[in-house]
């Protein structure tokens, strides 16, 4: 019978097993001397700096803090508690400038005032989606702004502001994984990736941002799996009850508003039920869900498989290359 016990494991055998295969897979395949994690204080990269410490030991782990305009002011303080709960060491880099440089925030407050055309210093955004409850639910975002004085408006883009808004923010993540590679180039490291099995599986990373890593410990782990590791190996209570965010707009913003559409605990047990065959009708009073909503999560998951696809692919060659034999 389907329960949320499907979602169980000997939290500290299967945080040894990490551990060995990222020495494995880091030490002897790669032949790098360590790992660098970008940190940004939410339960995945903190979960991810742990394991990486307990691998390498800290002295071979670097944690990287990169802030910029939009980042919220706990994530730096929250980065840096993990940090010190595993002795990792750290290093800290402010993006606004290289972000400032390459248009990020210009082009994306140019395509907001295409919208709203009062929007400017002072005002905060973020983008949202409906929630799977919504029965004329679309997967289209609409477009949230705030004033100085706290009035929000919503309204839905045209195509042109909404691409231009996503483009100029995913510039964020490709600008930490090109400081990340930097970093790890210096000290002869690999770059762990920090994305958990919903993200992996759902297309939630920017293709050479966030996705892009060397290695990637936790991808296979729900989210309710990770919340619970984390917990098991010692990571501060204070990120274990951080609920989890996109830490990339200015207003605040969960990742079930923002992408998934359903709090990460319901998402799970959906993902891990699709995957596993369960009806709609099994899931819902465990997932606390309609049978409808549930099947709205099925679709919303095959959906996304489809259009996330090509965030997945390497770079597609015109003739195939013969593969390298190590």
């Amino acid at each position: 019978m389907f329960s949320k016990s499907v979602l169980d494991m000997d939290w500290l055998a299967e945080a040894a097993r990490i551990e060995s295969s990222m020495r494995e897979i880091v030490g002897a395949r790669f032949r790098r001397r360590g790992v660098v994690v970008g940190v940004s204080g939410g339960i995945d990269s903190s979960l991810v700096a742990a394991l990486c410490a307990r691998a390498f030991g800290p002295e071979r782990v670097l944690a990287l803090f990169m802030p910029e305009t939009d980042s919220a002011g706990e994530s730096l303080e929250l980065g840096k508690l993990v940090a010190e709960r595993f002795g990792i060491p750290t290093q800290t880099i402010n993006l606004y400038a290289a972000l400032e440089a390459m248009g990020c925030y210009r082009e994306r407050d140019a395509a907001i005032r295409s919208v709203f055309p009062e929007f400017g210093p002072g005002w905060k955004s973020k983008i949202v989606l409906p929630g799977i409850g919504d029965q004329s639910r679309l997967n289209v975002f609409s477009l949230v702004v705030q004033s100085p004085e706290g009035v929000q408006q919503r309204a839905r883009p045209p195509l042109d502001a909404y691409l231009t808004i996503v483009a100029a923010t995913n510039m964020k993540q490709r600008t930490r994984k090109l400081t990340e590679y930097y970093w790890a180039e210096k000290h002869n490291y690999a770059v762990a990736g920090t994305p958990n099995r919903l993200e992996y599986d759902q297309g939630f990373f920017v293709k050479y941002g966030d996705g892009a890593a060397d290695v990637k410990p936790i991808a296979h782990l729900y989210k309710t799996q990770v919340y619970a590791m984390a917990r098991a190996i010692g990571v501060p209570e204070e990120i274990c009850r951080r609920r989890p965010t996109t830490d990339t707009y200015s207003l605040p913003q969960g990742q079930d508003e923002f992408y998934f559409a359903l709090p990460f605990e319901q998402m799970d047990l959906c993902l891990w039920a699709h995957n596993h065959g369960v009806s709609a009708e099994e899931v819902a009073p465990v997932a606390g869900l309609t049978p409808a909503a549930v099947a709205n999560a099925f679709k919303d998951i095959e959906a996304k498989r489809r259009t996330t696809l090509v965030l997945h692919l390497p770079p597609v060659l015109v003739e195939p290359v013969p593969e390298i034999k190590s």
